[in-house]
């Protein structure tokens, strides 16, 4: 008999995996150490007039569904209503099957809304989002109210070294909302050097955040210093970097203050030049990591703004990017070997796009853990493409594979929704029923305090350790 959908077994196929689920994952808080929540949201406790404004705005993973359903970009990102909108998403998802995009969809459905009689179609779309949108104006459902519906103890959103830091720091001042909230360090812009005219119009930016003249690469460091110094003060201890691939060329001083003074004067640098230049920037930024104690974030493997059509009409992170496969191994082992050979390697998070690179990260990381804070080097979590049910467990499988899956920190959102914090009982039911499957086979014993103990480890406490919250 088949199980019902979304029951309260969903992706737990036997007992012990529902008894390690509810025993011990199920109600753990949530650390959210890496995601794009929209800063001044929070701070300003949005309240979101619909289900399409909460749900449909900014989701590249939702428009990517719909244009290859069909659905003409009016109704994605274009001036179509926003009951429009819903409506043709809802046509599309009882045809995302086997894409996670039905799971989450539903799970987020289910909560916080709590509609678990009916399943998002054409003829159940007006009564959900009549339904969604009168709950989403009670105070409950405003943003921050939901962050505290789903346990959220910690998250750490995304910022430009250029940005204010206005609401972090308007946060930061307020008594009364539990979930602390902080900025991290994400400088992507500071090594965009392939466009003279962006990477000039960034050093102005930078000059004002910074509140100094920017006139060689010594002051460009030191304005990126003066800015780190600030996100610390604001308690940030996570910086991220989203690189096609590690850059580690060998690049001297001299050399780096070159390139950097021609791109200042508008000249475009060749590519050998400019890997020079970002090989430099990055092992730089990765020292003030290391020196103020922060933990260094690197994501791989995005080959981006593919459509340049769309890329003009709609900018980046419109759903027009896709997996690369440039070189990692070399490159990134070279990288953190020259760091740790200083005394200057960071507590490091690295994430793969690729999931051909899963098994090379999870083996490379092992050369380089120190012995003294546990799971120093980390694999990150599935990523992006691989945010789903297979590319979670083959992600689990490759760290267990060659590392210790008891030591890992765990899911995150990576996500600028705040319905998506389903994703981690996601994950946390795929991580109980990977052991629960493994123990009824006799592969693992039947010890479930000691394996629910690992489980609470990976769903909370390896992360508060890890950010040095405990």
């Amino acid at each position: 008999m088949a199980r019902a959908f979304l029951g309260e077994d969903f992706l737990l196929h036997n007992e012990t995996a529902r008894r390690l689920y509810y025993d011990y994952a199920d109600g753990m808080p949530i650390i959210d150490y890496h995601c794009h929540l929209p800063v001044a949201e929070i701070a300003n406790n949005r309240r979101f007039e619909n289900l399409t404004r909460i749900w449909l705005g900014g989701d590249h993973y939702k428009w990517r569904a719909m244009r290859t359903f069909g659905i003409e970009e009016r109704l994605i990102t274009g001036d179509a209503s926003d009951r429009e909108k819903f409506a043709a998403w809802a046509r599309v998802v009882p045809y995302t099957i086997r894409n996670p995009l039905y799971h989450w969809t539903h799970m987020e459905l289910k909560d916080p809304f709590g509609i678990t009689d009916k399943l998002l179609n054409p003829d159940t779309a007006d009564e959900i989002y009549t339904r969604c949108g009168e709950l989403l104006q009670a105070e409950d459902f405003r943003a921050r109210a939901l962050m505290e519906h789903f346990r959220v103890e910690l998250v750490c959103t995304t910022d430009d070294p250029t940005d204010s830091l206005e609401h972090h720091r308007r946060l930061a001042g307020e008594e009364g909302f539990p979930v602390r909230v902080l900025p991290a360090f994400r400088p992507d812009k500071a090594l965009a050097v392939e466009n003279p005219s962006a990477f000039n119009q960034y050093v102005v930016k930078l000059e004002a955040a910074a509140d100094m003249e920017i006139a060689g690469l010594p002051d460009f460091l030191e304005a990126l210093r003066r800015r780190h110094r600030v996100f610390h003060d604001l308690g940030c201890r996570l910086s991220d970097h989203g690189l096609e691939q590690p850059y580690a060329a060998e690049c001297t001083a001299a050399e780096a203050a070159g390139c950097f003074d021609r791109l200042r004067s508008g000249q475009d640098l060749d590519l050998e030049a400019g890997l020079k230049l970002k090989s430099f920037l990055t092992f730089e930024l990765a020292v003030m990591d290391a020196e103020a104690g922060w933990i260094q974030q690197f994501h791989f493997g995005a080959l981006r703004n593919n459509n340049t059509r769309m890329f003009h009409a709609l900018g980046p992170d419109s759903g027009f990017d896709a997996m690369g496969d440039f070189e990692i191994a070399r490159p990134l082992a070279r990288l953190l070997d020259r760091l740790d050979s200083r005394d200057r390697l960071a507590r490091t998070i690295l994430y793969v796009l690729n999931p051909r690179d899963n098994d090379l990260i999870a083996s490379l990381i092992g050369c380089f853990q120190d012995g003294k804070v546990p799971g120093k080097m980390q694999f990150g979590s599935a990523w992006w493409f691989n945010d789903q049910k297979k590319g979670m467990e083959a992600q689990l499988n490759a760290l267990s594979n060659s590392g210790l899956l008891s030591k890992f920190v765990g899911m995150l959102t990576d996500s600028r929704s705040f319905l998506s914090y389903p994703r981690h009982e996601y994950f946390r039911r795929l991580l109980c029923n990977l052991l629960g499957v493994e123990v009824e086979a006799g592969e693992l014993p039947n010890d479930l305090p000691h394996l629910g103990s690992i489980v609470r480890d990976i769903s909370y406490n390896n992360i508060r350790s890890y950010l040095g919250e405990a």
